[in-house]
């Protein structure tokens, strides 16, 4: 409970006599004058805070391996390796979003749970018996295909197969997190059950689809070298989707955008060039690309980059701008 008795009279500050004294008086209250901050409050544009950045999946998976053998289902909720800003807290990838390689191991099944954040994984490695299952539907996972579980939606993983599964998460966590209304619940039977299997979910993106919709996808002049397409319009309220397929041995056009965006090398090799910096890439890297940092794309080959972007939450707090056909990053 906050007390007054100790804490200076209207008529001490209205009396003070120098503008230290004022300083000395507000800050036992606390209040700060405004004229006076140690820092701006605004600014004329962005502040590059976190780094544009590149993970090796190579290096992810030899880490997961060394888990598997370390670490149990039963004594983590999930087995993943976070991939956090080296100019960040550690956790956040972006401002807004957290990426994670995953593995799960034959005849494991990771417990089910939900949660307020959104979440998605692209998967890497699977064959027949690694899944998914949200709200009681069984998804199989397949190399390439993009799983989703929107916000309060069970969902937990098994793998039935004899080899290791392995894939990447996003989730849009570090924004619950400074917005603060975060909820978590455990699955009062540990798992789902019996779920039966859906192969057409609102809730999967098969890769075999995206292949067939990329290559009867046209390139517009806006999309110079590269063919997109979105997956769900947007796929979740606060994150979009889309699959980029690069024309081989040419930049994409160079663009800034206040969304962050991460990319994930979902076939093929290439680099990624942000604001003078280069990154090198091939299948299962990730690539963060924080808020108004200029990039541009360049495939060695006919390589398939997945994008996830906090651009619906940007856009729908007005805070979305974008600008395109810039010199080359």
């Amino acid at each position: 409970m906050q007390h007054d008795g100790a804490q200076p009279h209207p008529k001490e500050l209205a009396q003070s006599g120098s503008l230290e004294e004022l300083y000395g008086k507000l800050a036992e209250i606390p209040i700060g004058p405004g004229w006076n901050k140690p820092t701006p409050s605004l600014w004329d544009a962005p502040r590059k805070t976190l780094i544009p950045y590149r993970w090796r999946y190579a290096q992810g998976r030899g880490a997961l391996e060394a888990a598997g053998r370390l670490i149990n289902t039963e004594l983590a909720e999930r087995r993943n390796l976070i991939l956090g800003n080296p100019a960040g807290d550690g956790y956040a990838t972006t401002r807004t979003l957290i990426t994670a390689y995953q593995m799960i191991m034959p005849g494991e099944r990771a417990r089910s749970h939900r949660h307020s954040p959104n979440a998605l994984r692209l998967v890497l490695e699977a064959e027949p018996g690694c899944y998914t299952v949200v709200n009681g539907k069984r998804l199989e996972m397949a190399p390439g295909d993009v799983l989703l579980t929107p916000q309060w939606c069970w969902h937990g993983h098994g793998n039935e197969s004899r080899v290791n599964g392995y894939w990447v998460d996003y989730l849009d966590v570090p924004l619950v997190q400074l917005l603060e209304p975060m909820f978590f619940d455990a699955h009062p039977d540990g798992f789902e059950n019996d779920a039966p299997i859906h192969q057409v979910d609102p809730n999967i993106f098969r890769w075999t689809d995206t292949q067939a919709r990329l290559a009867a996808a046209q390139r517009t002049p806006e999309a110079e070298y590269a063919t997109q397409i979105a997956l769900g319009d947007p796929a979740l309220t606060t994150m979009a989707l889309s699959m980029m397929k690069l024309a081989p041995g040419v930049r994409t056009t160079a663009h800034r955008t206040t969304a962050g965006n991460i990319y994930t090398v979902a076939q093929g090799s290439g680099t990624t060039f942000v604001d003078g910096e280069s990154f090198d890439w091939r299948r299962g890297d990730v690539i963060a690309v924080p808020s108004w940092r200029t990039h541009s794309h360049q495939a060695n080959d006919d390589a398939v980059l997945f994008r996830v972007s906090d651009e619906p939450a940007i856009e729908k707090l007005g805070f979305l701008r974008a600008e395109t056909g810039l010199s080359h990053a």
